[in-house]
C-alpha cells in the first residue's frame, strides 16, 4: 500500500542536470560538508519528508530529470557499477549530497524554491552512511488512481437499535476510534438543520409546531421525505450548490458578448426532476440540441490569456474537478509540483473539445508537440483519436458515466456528505486521490447511488435518515487538521444565499424578480377556469399550423393600461422562437424555450399609464416548411387583490403582421399602417401544440414575483460580502471563517440596512403590538419565543406600539446572533 505523500514544500524542486561523473566537489569542499547526524536516523520520519519535499517533483512519480529516479531503493541507487549518485556507505563521496549540500554555487540542487539545511544534509549523509534503509511499503512513483474501481463493502452487523446502514458503517469507525456513539440533537435543533440544509430555508413557525407536535416515532424521517417532495424550494436552494460548481451565474464575464453561456433553466428542470445523476453529467458533458452548452464552453475570455484558460482547456479543468475529483489547475500548466498529474494529461482531456490538433503549452512556452486525445483513467477506456469532434465527446460522456468508473460516484456523495456535514469524507473534496477516514462508508454509498440509478435524492435521504446526521454538532478547527475523527456534523455559518432568504422568512423583504430566464419554471398553476379574454394561436399565415416556409414575421399591438398595475405577466407558447419589445424597449432577448412550455415574462417594468405598444418578433426555424404560431396571454391586475381591476389581453385578430422587417418597426411610434390583420390560427389546444389545459392553468396560476429567493438571482454587495464567489472559477467550497468586510456590510451595508428598514416598516403594518411583534420575530428567525430577558429587551426598544426604528433596531440585533447566523 502506498501511503499519502505530504505536500509541504512541494514546489521545491532537483534537476540533476548534468552526469553523475561531473562537477564532483573538491576533497576540500568535501572537507566542509555537513558532519552526518551521529545517531540512527529513521527512513519513514526524517529521510522520506526531506525526499519527497525537495526531489519527487522531478525525480519521481515517473519523472527522471538527469537520469535520475527515487520512485524506489532500486532506482535511487541505480547501476553501482556506473557513476552511482548515491554510494552505500559513502556519502562524503556520494554526488547526490555534493549537490544537496549547497557548497558549489554552479551545482546546486534543489536549484529553485528552499535548499536544504545542514541539519537536512546530516540526516541524509547518516541514511547513506547507514546503509540507505528503504521501507518497501514506501514508493515516491506514480500512485495507482484511488477510489476508481467500484467495490462493495461489507455492513457490520447492527449494534442495539444502529440498524441503519450508514450508522452501522459509522458506529465501527467510532469503535476503532475508541469513542461512544453520542445521543441524538432534541427535535427543534434537528428541524431547523435539515431544513436549511434541504431546501435552504428556516422552518416557519406552522411548520416547526406541527413536527414538534407531531407524535409518530418515525417523524424526523417524514420531515426528511416532505422535505425532499418540496421539489420546487429544494431546486432553488441546490441551485445555489451547482451554480457554484457548473460556473454559472447570472451576470459577469463573457455574457454580455456571448462568450458565455447561461444553463440555468436547464439546471433548474434537472434538479426539480431529480434527474439520475448519470444522465445529469451525461448532458453536461455532452450538450445536445438545447441541452447545458455553457458548461463546456466554458469562458471566452477578451484579450491574450494564458494557455491554460482557452475553453478546451477549461472543459478539461472543470470535468476533472467537478465529476472526477481531480484537480488539473497545475497540470494545465505544466507537469504538477504535488501530485502525479502531468502537462499531457490535461491536454489529452481537453483535445476531446478542440476543434483542430492541439498544441503542448508549457507555462505559455509553445513545446512544438501536439496533444494525444486520451482519457484520465486509460484503464477504464480509450477516447477515439482520429474521430470527429462530436464523436469523442460522445465517448467521453460515456466514459465518464460508466458504472465502471467508481471515481463518479465516490467524488459526488462525498460532495453531498462534506455539505451536510462540514467536512468531507475526503478532503480536500476536488483531491479524490486523498484517501478517505472511512473508506467502506465512502464505498458504501458510491455503491448504493450506483445501485439505485443514480438518485441523488435516495442518497440524500440514506444520510439525512441516519443516526450519524442527527449526533450533536461539533466545533472544526480553522484551517483543518490533516488528522481529522469523524465526531459528528461540524458548526456551519448559513451559506449568502441562506442568510439572505433568512431575512426574507423574517422581514418579508424577498427578490423582486428572477434572473436566468427560470419565470416559466417557477410559474405555480392553478386550476383551468375561462380566462377573462380570448387567447388564439395567430401567424401571417392562415395555414401555418399545417406548415409554413422557415421565416421571420413580425407582430404589434397597442393597448390602453392603468397606471401602478399590481401584477403584469406575459405567457407565451411559440413555435419556435421570439423577441418581444414594449413601448421600444427590449423586454426579452430572443427565447429559445421549447413552444411545449409556457414562456413567463414580468411586464411591470416596462409599462407605463396610457398607450402601450407590444412588438414581437416570431421566428419559425427549421430546413422546410413546419408549423408555426404565436400564442401570448397578458393577465394585468390593478387595485386590491380580493377586488382586483382586470386588464388582460392576448393574442388574437386585433395584432398586426408583417413579414418585412423595416428599420424602427419595434418603436412605439411606429406607423404600421400597411401592415395586414393577423391570421387566427385556432384556440390554445388545437394541433400540433396541444397545450390547452397547461395554458390554462398557466393563465390561471400564481407567479412569484415579489418572492424570489438569492439563489435565482444576481448577486449584491451583502450577498458577496458573505461569500457568494463570481463564478468564473470553480468553487467547491466557499470560506467559512468571518472576514472584515462581512463585519463592515452586516455592520454599516445599505443592502442589509434597506432591508431591515423595509421589513420594520411592514412588520408594524401587520403587527400593532408590541409584544406580538416580538414573539413573532423570534419565531420567524430562531424558532422559539423569547427568554423574559430577551422579551423585556426587545419590547423595551420596539414599544408597546410599535416603532420602525425600534423594530429595525431589533431585527438587526436578532440577525447578528450567532443562534441564527450558524447550523448546529
Amino acid at each position: 500500500m502506498k501511503p499519502t505523500r505530504a505536500p509541504a514544500l512541494a514546489l521545491a524542486l532537483i534537476a540533476l542536470v548534468a552526469s553523475p561523473a561531473h562537477a564532483q566537489l573538491s576533497e576540500a569542499l568535501r572537507d566542509q560538508l555537513p558532519p552526518p547526524a551521529s545517531r540512527p536516523v529513521s527512513f519513514t520520519d526524517e529521510v522520506r519528508p526531506i525526499l519527497d519535499a525537495s526531489c519527487a517533483s522531478c525525480h519521481g512519480r515517473g519523472k527522471s530529470r538527469g537520469g535520475f529516479r527515487i520512485d524506489t531503493r532500486e532506482t535511487l541507487l541505480g547501476d553501482p557499477d556506473h557513476d552511482p549518485v548515491v554510494i552505500v556507505g559513502n556519502s562524503r563521496d556520494s554526488y547526490f549530497i555534493h549537490l544537496v549540500s549547497g557548497l558549489d554555487p554552479a551545482n546546486v540542487m534543489p536549484d529553485k524554491g528552499t535548499r536544504l539545511t545542514a541539519d537536512q544534509v546530516a540526516i541524509l549523509r547518516a541514511w547513506i552512511d547507514q546503509g540507505v534503509a528503504w521501507d518497501p511499503a514506501i514508493s515516491f512513483g506514480r500512485e495507482d488512481h484511488r477510489h476508481l474501481h467500484p467495490r462493495q463493502p461489507d455492513l457490520p452487523p447492527p449494534t442495539g437499535d444502529l440498524t441503519h446502514p450508514v450508522d452501522r458503517l459509522v458506529a465501527a469507525y467510532l469503535h476503532r476510534q475508541g469513542l461512544a456513539v453520542p445521543p441524538p440533537v432534541e427535535d427543534r435543533t434537528f428541524a431547523r438543520r435539515v431544513h436549511l440544509d434541504i431546501v435552504g430555508l428556516l422552518p416557519s413557525p406552522a411548520e416547526l409546531d406541527a413536527f414538534l407536535n407531531d407524535p409518530r416515532p418515525d417523524r424526523r424521517e417524514r420531515l426528511v421525505d416532505a422535505l425532499l417532495a418540496d421539489r420546487p424550494r429544494y431546486a432553488q436552494h441546490w441551485l445555489t450548490f451547482w451554480n457554484d460548481l457548473l460556473r454559472n451565474d447570472y451576470r459577469g464575464t463573457g455574457y454580455i458578448d456571448g462568450g458565455r453561456e447561461q444553463i440555468t433553466q436547464w439546471l433548474y428542470s434537472a434538479l426539480r426532476d431529480n434527474q439520475p445523476y448519470d444522465r445529469f453529467v451525461r448532458e453536461l458533458v455532452d450538450p445536445r440540441d438545447n441541452g447545458p452548452r455553457g458548461f463546456t464552453k466554458g469562458i471566452v475570455w477578451r484579450g491574450a490569456i494564458n494557455a491554460s484558460q482557452t475553453p478546451p482547456m477549461q472543459a478539461a479543468q472543470s470535468i476533472s474537478q467537478v465529476f472526477l475529483g481531480v484537480n488539473l489547475k497545475c497540470a494545465a500548466c505544466h507537469d504538477s509540483f504535488i501530485d502525479d498529474w502531468q502537462l499531457t494529461d490535461a491536454y489529452g482531456l481537453a483535445a476531446v473539445y478542440a476543434d483542430d490538433r492541439l498544441e503542448l503549452v508549457e507555462c505559455d512556452r509553445p513545446l512544438g508537440r501536439f496533444a494525444t486525445v486520451k482519457f484520465l483513467f486509460p484503464e477504464l477506456g480509450d477516447l477515439p483519436t482520429q474521430a470527429p469532434r462530436e464523436d469523442r465527446i460522445a465517448q467521453l460522456a460515456q466514459l465518464v458515466t460508466n458504472r465502471d468508473n467508481g471515481r463518479l460516484s465516490r467524488t459526488v456523495v462525498n460532495r453531498l456528505w462534506a455539505r451536510f456535514f462540514g467536512h468531507g469524507l475526503v478532503e480536500p473534496v476536488d483531491v479524490m486521490q486523498n484517501p478517505a477516514w472511512d473508506v467502506d462508508l465512502l464505498d458504501w454509498l458510491a455503491e448504493d447511488l450506483v445501485a439505485h440509478d443514480y438518485d441523488l435524492q435516495r442518497t440524500m435521504r440514506q444520510i439525512l435518515t441516519s443516526r450519524a446526521y442527527r449526533f450533536p454538532s461539533v466545533d472544526l478547527p480553522e484551517p483543518p487538521v490533516p488528522d481529522y475523527t469523524f465526531r459528528g456534523p461540524a458548526v456551519r455559518r448559513l451559506t449568502a444565499e441562506q442568510f439572505r432568504d433568512a431575512l426574507g422568512q423574517l422581514a418579508g423583504v424577498w427578490h423582486d424578480r428572477p434572473e436566468g430566464g427560470v419565470d416559466g419554471l417557477l410559474l405555480e398553476r392553478g386550476p383551468a377556469q375561462p380566462p377573462n379574454a380570448d387567447a388564439f394561436w395567430i401567424w401571417s399565415h392562415p395555414h401555418a399550423a399545417e406548415g409554413v416556409p422557415p421565416q421571420t414575421i413580425h407582430l404589434r399591438r397597442t393597448v390602453e393600461l392603468p397606471p401602478n398595475p399590481t401584477e403584469a405577466v406575459a405567457l407565451v407558447h411559440v413555435d419556435n422562437t421570439h423577441r418581444l419589445w414594449i413601448n421600444g424597449r427590449e423586454a426579452r432577448r430572443r427565447n429559445a424555450i421549447p413552444w411545449a412550455e409556457t414562456s413567463v415574462l414580468d411586464l411591470r417594468p416596462f409599462l407605463r399609464a396610457g398607450p402601450n405598444t407590444f412588438a414581437v418578433e416570431a421566428v419559425n426555424e427549421g430546413q422546410g416548411p413546419n408549423p408555426a404560431g404565436f400564442l401570448f396571454y397578458a393577465r394585468i391586475r390593478t387595485g386590491p387583490e380580493d377586488n382586483p381591476g382586470i386588464h388582460d389581453f392576448a393574442s388574437d385578430a386585433a395584432w398586426t403582421v408583417s413579414t418585412t422587417r423595416v428599420e424602427g418597426w419595434q418603436r412605439a411610434d411606429f406607423q404600421a399602417s400597411d401592415w395586414s390583420r393577423a391570421q387566427i390560427l385556432g384556440n390554445p389546444g388545437m394541433a400540433p401544440w396541444n397545450v390547452g389545459a397547461q395554458f390554462a392553468a398557466a393563465v390561471a396560476g400564481r407567479t412569484p414575483y415579489g418572492q424570489i429567493r438569492a439563489s435565482l438571482v444576481a448577486a449584491d454587495p451583502l450577498t458577496t460580502a458573505l461569500g457568494r464567489p463570481n463564478r468564473e472559477q470553480i468553487t467547491s467550497a466557499r470560506p467559512t471563517t468571518a472576514t472584515t468586510i462581512q463585519m463592515l456590510e452586516l455592520t454599516n451595508g445599505e443592502t442589509l440596512a434597506r432591508i431591515l428598514r423595509q421589513g420594520a416598516e411592514r412588520l408594524v403594518t401587520e403587527t400593532p403590538q408590541g409584544s406580538t411583534l416580538v414573539s413573532r420575530v423570534f419565531a420567524r428567525s430562531l424558532g422559539r419565543p423569547p427568554t423574559p430577558d430577551e422579551a423585556t429587551l426587545s419590547l423595551a426598544l420596539v414599544g408597546s406600539q410599535p416603532r420602525p426604528d425600534g423594530v429595525e433596531d431589533l431585527l438587526w440585533s436578532v440577525v447578528m446572533l450567532p443562534e441564527f447566523q450558524l447550523i448546529h
